[in-house]
């Protein structure tokens, strides 16, 4: 499903989020900026309804995606998007260390 699901992002100068709407209910995975360099994931919410769909993995993937396309670093305090960058070695590298 994750394939299908369309994500949006809305970045403003310090803070940005990751939207999808998905049957009606909304996710997202929120972050901050931390310089130019790194962003800091802080919270990903799915609706119930959603849960189970890969809703969550879809909007991790697409914010370790956008890191690594723009150079940026990622710091996962969301504990959700923490195991999903864990679960996947192939997304380590935009981890910042």
């Amino acid at each position: 499903m994750s394939d299908r699901i369309e994500i949006t992002l809305e970045e403003g100068e310090t803070k940005g989020r990751y939207v999808t709407v998905v049957d009606g209910h909304e996710a997202e995975m929120t972050y901050s900026r931390l310089g130019g360099t790194t962003i800091i994931i802080d919270h990903t919410g799915v609706p119930d309804a959603l849960r189970g769909l890969g809703v969550g993995q879809a909007l991790v993937q697409r914010g370790v995606e956008d890191a690594r396309a723009k150079g940026l670093k990622i710091v996962p305090l969301c504990p959700f998007a923490k195991a999903q960058i864990n679960r996947h070695p192939e997304w380590q590298d935009v981890l910042n260390d």
